[in-house]
């Protein structure tokens, strides 16, 4: 993403996840390939909110650079069709995507706010906000309704990097409840492994 270091997917804020901030009594639901997804309910919402977390054998750096490009990063998020950075301005940037989704649920699409910040220690925090309304609606795609959520790349040592990507979503009009239950495992996960394996190169 041009930039999504101060980019899209996305605190150490404190205004970081309203949503995902009041998940809580996280359950395991898969640990596999050095991934572990755990899920968590969310009060007032039918969605759960998603957690996946990972080791990377790569520097903070390189990892941070393949969030940064935009267009690039459609690679390796979960059923990313396509995406591009509509603005960037500080430690903001602005981003839109459209996913795939499965016949005959209506393609999403989402603008998210993506702000980052950088700990003490080198820790980089992407905070990623739901922006429904930042440009009109485009045809043939469902607005994602919500996004709270953060990206946490902790610096480990050893080229090493710790990698947490958090979100809770409310994904707009009907969505089946197999293919919610479904995308709140598969894409932390894929996302994860697909960014790792990436990073490693």
């Amino acid at each position: 993403m041009g930039s999504l270091h101060r980019v899209a997917l996305a605190c150490g804020l404190s205004v970081l996840l309203v949503g995902v901030a009041q998940a809580e009594d996280w359950k395991v639901a898969k640990n596999e390939d050095g991934i572990k997804v755990s899920l968590s309910e969310v009060p007032g919402s039918q969605y759960k909110a998603y957690q996946g977390v990972t080791t990377i054998k790569a520097p903070l750096a390189k990892i941070s650079a393949l969030q940064e490009n935009a267009a690039g990063a459609c690679a390796w998020i979960h059923e990313c069709k396509t995406q591009k950075l509509l603005k960037h301005e500080g430690d903001q940037s602005w981003t839109y995507t459209q996913f795939n989704t499965p016949w005959p649920v209506t393609p999403r699409d989402s603008v998210l706010l993506v702000t980052s910040s950088v700990g003490a220690d080198g820790t980089l925090t992407r905070a990623l906000k739901g922006l429904p309304t930042y440009i009109p609606e485009e045809k043939g795609f469902v607005r994602v309704a919500q996004v709270d959520g953060f990206w946490k790349m902790v610096p480990k040592g050893d080229n090493l990097t710790e990698v947490t990507y958090q979100v809770h979503t409310e994904p707009g009009g009907s969505v089946p409840s197999w293919l919610a239950n479904k995308f709140v495992v598969d894409a932390p996960f894929n996302t994860l492994k697909a960014l790792r394996e990436r990073a490693e190169k």
